[in-house]
């Protein structure tokens, strides 16, 4: 039975729309079959997009909700007293999606000038789905008590219903989230019958638009677009004289300034020129600057700093960028993502765990597997390497796995190198970060490499020549013990990154090859793919191996292991050496993991989808429900999985590899900052799996 959840404000700009992100946002992470509708449009003067709140979902999650009833329609309805055939609109677009998923988040209208019927509008809506709802309201400078005498007053709404749908509260923009002040709101609003189930921290970080946002919205000229994604997290008018203003230009500082203010125009620019990475420079009254003047700007503009022009005043400028809406526009991934992840994090546990039905069947959805790839992370607690210390999406993910204690990092880079790129990205490294100089190589590692290397001829000078690579620096490093994982091959090739591993780590003892799986995060679930980037050509015995190795990758990260190894024959439907190398490679699975589900060869099709299997394998215990599936050669797995990863939009995290005594992980050069962060993650959690191999007697 689906539960459907109406969340509604309690007034204008509440944090609704942001609301229903964390909360599908959090049931995605707890393997909830979630959906999201929004019903009915918001009015909005002048926009004639797409509605905000259903572009946000789509672009935060895989979910592809429909378009509200546009609000012109709805204002005719409501003005000819239609509200039944309105709501007979709504039940016939919600029905398909309330009938696929387990909970469906429903979001109401918000009151506003114009909209004195959204109150009515939402107990509509109440009763034409059979919602409960979920209040939002936002904190004020005013006492606990005049919040939850007003958040009563909106459930008293609801409250002529056949029954109590309210059931619970959501309060934004929390300045004190002291354990003593949480207790006092949620008192006040118990007192009223009404359950507090969040209270979200106020975060300026969320308030920050781009600046290409405020020149949509302000409708300003665009003299250099530069890096129009930088955030404006703060604004000044350049009124003083250059030695005044130079201690105020830092990271993300929109500077305002008359365009003849040349003395200023030309600090900002010194400055972006020597690594302030400024929001822009926005330059009033109309007047652009000088030629000669433009001319020196230059350098700066081709740092990225954006600079506009305004036809107002100075101080007009700044109030119409102070007084800019908070929303999150419905095209920032980035900025919405935070806001999902920072509600998501204040919801209760044990409310959200009550919200879907006792039928309920947890999966393994992609955020739920992310979720849980840096829960496991932060109980791994491990020590990472990561030997590109100075590449800037490198730097970026090990300051945020520092800040969500996903793992702690080590940097291999000159310190002055990583100063300067970390200022120009405008990060403040977290000093618990580790910084280890690769040109100043410590003589023991010099002597372990000469003995290890000692059978191949090494020599010390050949050590101090190989160990000036990061690469094998940081696998020497991994070798004796002072890092529990590796991860490099943003700038570096695969062989770059795996051979020292093989020279130095070499496999595990219960493996046979070194082999890979990536992590396909699909719409619905997430599956492995192995082996896509390592093994030309196996043989069966390898085949078999790389099979055993990725059930149990699988099963380290709470994905139920059934193996299905594919060919371009399912059964004995064809024939040839390929497909008798699936087989023979399918019952030495067989005989070295009897407990293990798995059939071979399989069909793609057949493999994933049940219809198919149905007609193709029936009798299978794989086919149609497969979750690993191990490719016969390297052609195919990586050609398969760049198809699905392109054509189907799905999320690939990885190359994992597998195999090795100690983790060590390859990056795609192409691959970003949250590429990056969950490698580490997988790395971390590896390293903890490897130990705990090693207590187990």
């Amino acid at each position: 039975m689906t539960r459907t959840i109406l969340v509604a404000p309690t007034g204008h700009g509440v944090g609704l729309t942001t609301t229903c992100l964390g909360l599908v946002g959090a049931l995605q992470q707890r393997g909830v079959d979630v959906g999201f509708f929004k019903p009915l449009a918001q009015p909005r003067a002048g926009d004639s997009v797409s509605d905000r709140s259903t572009a946000l979902i789509r672009l935060t999650s895989t979910l592809r909700p429909p378009e509200p009833i546009p609000a012109g329609l709805v204002e005719r309805r409501l003005s000819d007293n239609a509200v039944d055939a309105l709501m007979e609109d709504v039940v016939a677009a919600a029905e398909p999606i309330i009938g696929a998923h387990d909970v469906v988040v429903v979001e109401g209208l918000v009151p506003g000038p114009g909209l004195v019927y959204a109150g009515r509008v939402n107990v509509a809506l109440t009763k034409a789905l059979d919602a409960e709802v979920l209040l939002v309201g936002a904190a004020t400078d005013d006492p606990p008590e005049h919040l939850a005498e007003g958040m009563a007053i909106a459930a008293r709404t609801f409250q002529g219903l056949e029954r109590d749908r309210v059931v619970g509260a959501v309060v934004n923009r929390v300045a004190d989230t002291g354990a003593e002040a949480i207790a006092t709101l949620g008192a006040r609003l118990a007192e009223r019958d009404l359950r507090l189930v969040a209270a979200v921290p106020f975060r300026t970080e969320l308030t920050w638009p781009r600046v290409r946002d405020i020149v949509a919205e302000l409708g300003l000229k665009v003299l250099n677009d530069g890096e129009s994604d930088r955030r404006v997290k703060d604004v000044i008018i350049g009124a003083q004289a250059v030695p005044g203003i130079l201690p105020l230009l830092r990271e993300g500082l929109l500077v305002i300034v008359p365009g003849d203010r040349h003395d200023v125009i030309l600090s900002a620019c010194l400055a972006a020129m020597n690594g302030v990475r400024l929001a822009g420079l926005l330059l009033t009254v109309g007047l652009e600057p000088d030629p000669r003047v433009w001319e020196l700007c230059r350098p700066a503009a081709a740092t990225g700093l954006p600079v506009l022009l305004a036809g107002t005043y100075s101080y007009e400028t700044a109030t119409m960028v102070h007084d800019f809406h908070p929303e999150v526009p419905g095209d920032d991934a980035e900025r919405a993502r935070l806001v999902m992840s920072t509600v998501a994090a204040a919801l209760e546990p044990a409310w959200l765990s009550a919200l879907p039905t006792p039928t309920h069947v947890p999966r393994l959805s992609p955020p739920a597997f992310r979720h849980r790839l840096t829960t496991m992370a932060r109980r791994a607690a491990r020590r990472i390497v990561l030997p590109e210390g100075a590449e800037p999406r490198t730097l970026r993910a090990a300051a945020d796995c520092h800040a969500l204690r996903i793992a702690r990092c080590v940097l291999l880079a000159p310190p002055s190198e990583i100063t300067v790129v970390a200022a120009g990205l405008g990060l403040n490294l977290p000093p618990d970060i580790e910084i280890i100089d690769p040109t100043q190589v410590d003589e023991r590692y010099v002597a372990a490499l000469v003995e290890a290397r000692r059978h191949k001829g090494m020599t010390a000078d050949i050590a101090r020549d190989e160990l000036s690579d990061p690469v094998m620096l940081g696998t020497m490093m991994l070798r004796l013990g002072e890092v529990d994982g590796l991860v490099a091959g943003a700038v570096h090739t695969t062989a770059a990154t795996v051979r020292p591993a093989l020279q130095l780590i070499g496999t595990a003892p219960t493996a046979e090859l070194v082999s890979s799986i990536f992590f396909m995060c699909l719409p619905d679930e997430v599956v492995v793919y192995g082996d896509c980037a390592v093994n030309p050509d196996p043989s069966a015995v390898q085949l078999a191996d790389i099979a055993v190795q990725s059930a149990a990758s699988a099963r380290m990260f709470g994905i139920e292991p059934r193996v299905a190894l594919i060919s371009f024959s399912t059964g004995t439907s064809g024939s040839g050496t390929d497909v008798e190398k699936v087989s023979e490679a399918t019952r030495l699975v067989r005989e070295r993991e009897p407990d293990l589900i798995v059939d071979g060869p399989l069909q793609y099709d057949a493999a994933a989808i049940a219809s198919i299997a149905a007609a193709k394998a029936p009798d299978s215990p794989v086919a149609g429900r497969a979750t690993v599936f191990v490719f016969p050669d390297l052609n195919t797995g990586n050609t398969t999985y760049k198809a699905v990863q392109r054509s189907a939009e799905a999320v690939s995290i990885g190359p994992m590899l597998q195999g090795l005594a100690k983790p060590v992980n390859d990056l795609s050069r192409g691959a970003l900052v949250d590429d990056i962060l969950y490698t580490i993650a997988l790395t971390a959690i590896q390293a903890s799996d490897a130990v705990a191999a090693v207590e187990t007697p």
